[in-house]
């Protein structure tokens, strides 16, 4: 099996700034400049025109470091990995950094979420990167380059791809983009001596090979490896490990930002090589000015949170893979919210202004009122409800025609699996949902139970979302204790 690692970009980026400010950075920013690689043309937003700079950052589990060049047997036995050739991006975090100096929010996105990605299709997001690059790769062998023009190409592609993805996702354009990989974490995690953690439970799980007592301890690079990467053994799996390395990242920001490191040369000497060894940043980035952006930052003014997903299972639409469900829509409204965006790009309801009818072909009494219910919460404007038996044996949902997005959204809603049948008498913005005693999906007594109320509080099997809304501060309280 294949480990999974966290994003170490966040820190990363920070510890260029800190290198920078200090006295010490200041007269070795040349060399810095020069050592951290640099991408061009990845189709960025600039950065600051909207009062913030948006930054993507990935974490990717790459055996090799930020230069292309692969770890030595030495350390991936340090690291406690096999040599797998991958470009995972199991971490992918949007941060805001204000201009006016105030909190720097990070925001989670899970490697799981099912959304769109441009030429794919629907995916999980952490596939944006690789597949498109594998697909890239492939067709540019094919057309004649060489192995290593294709590999060039196939990467930058999948950055791209990834970039695209999260804007169209969250509604901001990436400014900034910074990758690390995985030695670069575990290096900058012994270069300020270790990081303290604090666990809930003592922990036994040799898939990731995470071995820790109860409470609060001190981790070196490796066993930090180990911290995050966990998901079997969690109560919420993959979300837990997203909280894991949201506590680890505060932990280890505080750390750097501390007075022992920024006072100690052999400290920050360790750090200029981590950063050296495993930072990727687009080339449009002025990093003297970001540092002197973050110059005032403290450990509580930076915080981490979480998109919101769904808590129902899901699937992927050829039902082969397990997902986190994701409603870009309720994305956008958070961002937006948690971020203090009035960016008038963030869409609307495509559900406002479409009416639906619903029509109870079946022997449940209250379906009709019920289903009704959960449609005008999602934003469907309330049509008639009625009782009507219909010789048919599924659910159908009746528009001016099979094309027609408005009831795609209703079928989506619904459930999915519903035939959209043509019924010209119906307008542009209206809909008919006639559901027989096959209909399992949204607000059926197979999900709800109690029927026949038009509640105004969402029924328990409606599909809901939550997300990371405690934030987390990387302050000097100390570590939270986590699953």
């Amino acid at each position: 099996m294949k480990p999974k690692y966290i994003g170490r970009s966040f820190v990363a980026l920070l510890t260029v700034a800190v290198l920078i400010v200090t006295g010490f950075g200041w007269s070795r920013v040349n060399s810095l400049n020069s050592a951290v690689t640099q991408l061009d043309d990845l189709g960025l937003g600039g950065g600051g025109d909207d009062g913030a700079v948006d930054i993507l950052l990935v974490g990717t589990d790459s055996r090799t470091d930020a230069k292309g060049n692969p770890m030595s047997d030495e350390e991936l036995k340090w690291l406690r990995v096999a040599g797998d050739i991958t470009t995972s991006t199991d971490t992918i975090l949007l941060i805001r950094i204000p201009n006016d100096g105030s909190a720097a929010t990070a925001v989670s996105i899970p490697r799981d979420s099912y959304v769109d990605i441009p030429g794919i299709g629907k995916s999980k997001i952490n596939a944006a990167y690789g597949a498109t690059r594998e697909e890239v790769r492939i067709r540019e062998v094919e057309a004649g380059a060489s192995e290593e023009a294709a590999e060039a190409a196939g990467t930058k592609a999948g950055r791209q791809a990834l970039i695209d993805t999260v804007a169209n996702l969250t509604g901001v354009t990436v400014d900034h983009y910074a990758e690390v990989g995985l030695l670069g974490f575990a290096l900058l995690t012994d270069a300020v001596g270790g990081v303290d953690v604090c666990l809930k439970h003592s922990v036994n799980e040799p898939l990731s090979g995470a071995r820790f007592r109860k409470g609060r301890q001190t981790l070196d690079g490796p066993e930090a490896l180990s911290f995050v990467r966990q998901r079997h053994d969690l109560p919420r799996g993959d979300l837990d490990r997203i909280t894991r390395q949201q506590v680890y990242m505060a932990s280890l920001a505080q750390k750097i930002l501390s007075t022992q490191t920024l006072t100690d040369p052999g400290k920050l000497s360790e750090l200029e090589n981590a950063v050296s060894r495993s930072v990727v940043i687009d080339d449009g980035w002025n990093i003297i000015s970001f540092a002197e952006q973050l110059k005032d930052l403290t450990g509580g003014n930076i915080k981490f949170t979480t998109i919101p997903v769904s808590d129902e299972p899901t699937w992927s639409d050829d039902g082969t893979q397990s997902v986190l469900g994701v409603d870009p829509d309720q994305v956008h409204t958070f961002i937006t919210k948690l971020l203090g965006r009035t960016s008038p790009s963030t869409p609307s309801n495509p559900r406002s202004g479409v009416t639906v009818d619903v029509v109870n072909a079946s022997t449940v009494d209250g379906l009709a009122a019920n289903v009704m219910g959960v449609l005008t919460r999602l934003g469907f404007t309330k049509g008639t409800t009625s009782n009507k038996p219909m010789n048919e044996f599924d659910s159908i949902v009746f528009a001016n025609s099979t094309d027609s997005d408005k009831a795609k959204q209703l079928v989506k809603d619904l459930g999915g699996n519903i035939e959209i049948r043509e019924d010209s008498s119906l307008p542009d913005d209206r809909l008919r949902v006639a559901l027989t005693n096959t209909y399992t999906g949204t607000g059926s007594i197979v999900q709800t139970g109690d029927q026949g109320q038009d509640q105004q509080t969402t029924p328990t099997s409606t599909p809901t979302t939550s997300s990371s809304t405690s934030v987390i501060k990387a302050d000097s309280d100390g570590p939270v204790c986590v699953n």
